[in-house]
């Protein structure tokens, strides 16, 4: 299955007759895509409307520097400052991240988007592209965070998405540049990077995103190409049964499978459930790619949202002023 991009505000003819392909299951989402609430949710309608089956529609709302929706929504701020007052008041960080999850899951659901991509659990210990994204660099206080942060999302009933499995938080590279390779052994993996996702998965997540990077001392594939990561570790050892999403397949670090069709068929054949075509320049290709393949789009059913208040309900509810007056704003320290 794919969950794919699409160019601008509103649906392109083009993009209707995407959506009418088998292999499509979801639309991605930008900030090419955004101009106010109200065109989102239009947006969302167009997109339902358009398709013949039930379409997943995501973003990726961290927080921070990774907000798609800015102008009319919160202005979140990244989850590293959650780490800071961690090691103030453990009790409190983990309170707050539970609330700027709900928060963000509340607006989000309120525009008519399914989920948002979230949360992050790599460690921060240096990497370009998680940076400020990352609680901590202490695996068990990012677990705690994990936990706090799922049953946040959950609770405005919006599925929880781990990522990015196995951990790209140590490595520097950024994948969406560069190839990234991690010497480490699986044994000390399981000991740090894997700590997170562990936590939850227990604590119920929904579905994982592979990493684009190599562990050459486990696999020699990157994670998302790699069977054993992903059938090995993650379904067989760790007894995750929810949804496997690719990262994108337009990231430098996954032209090491090859073409198009190669990086889909890896990324299938290894035990992803959906690969993620970000850039509508792929997404030809990507359909011509899925030809012959049988693509179960109701298993992604599970992650469409449930509940939601709308954004007059979201706006009259007491809560939501109470977590925007408690949050900062993306430049404000929590510490």
């Amino acid at each position: 299955m794919l969950v794919i991009g699409i160019s601008g505000t509103e649906l392109t003819a083009q993009e209707r007759e995407w959506l009418q392909h088998d292999a499509v299951a979801g639309v991605i989402l930008f900030t090419r895509n955004f101009s106010s609430r109200e065109q989102v949710v239009e947006l969302c309608a167009a997109i339902r409307e358009a398709a013949p089956r039930p379409q997943l529609i995501c973003v990726d709302q961290e927080g921070g520097r990774v907000q798609r929706f800015r102008d009319g929504y919160s202005p979140l701020p990244s989850l590293e400052g959650f780490g800071a007052l961690y090691a103030q008041d453990p009790d409190a960080a983990l309170k707050l991240a539970e609330e700027h999850a709900w928060l963000m899951a509340s607006e989000v659901r309120a525009s008519g988007v399914d989920l948002s991509f979230a949360p992050v659990v790599d460690l921060a210990r240096g990497n370009r592209a998680i940076g400020d994204r990352a609680f901590s660099a202490d695996p068990q206080v990012v677990a705690a965070f994990t936990r706090a942060y799922v049953r946040g999302m959950h609770s405005v009933g919006m599925a929880a998405t781990l990522k990015h499995f196995p951990g790209h938080g140590t490595v520097l590279e950024d994948t969406h540049f560069d190839d990234a390779i991690d010497p480490r052994p699986l044994d000390v993996l399981r000991k740090e990077d894997l700590v997170p996702f562990v936590a939850g998965i227990e604590a119920g997540a929904d579905a994982v995103m592979l990493a684009h990077v190599s562990y050459p001392a486990v696999a020699p594939e990157p994670a998302g190409y790699s069977p054993f990561w992903i059938q090995q570790v993650l379904r067989k050892e760790m007894g995750f049964r929810g949804v496997i999403f690719s990262d994108d397949i337009g990231m430098a670090a996954a032209f090491s499978a090859g073409g198009i069709k190669a990086r889909i068929d890896d990324h299938l054949d290894a035990g992803c459930d959906v690969v993620l075509v970000c850039s509508p320049k792929l997404v030809e290709e990507s359909l011509r790619a899925m030809e012959g393949r049988v693509s179960n789009t109701a298993a992604l059913l599970g992650l469409i949202g449930r509940g939601g208040l709308g954004w007059d309900g979201l706006l009259a509810d007491a809560r939501y002023g109470a977590a925007q007056s408690r949050l900062p704003n993306d430049a404000g320290n929590l510490a």
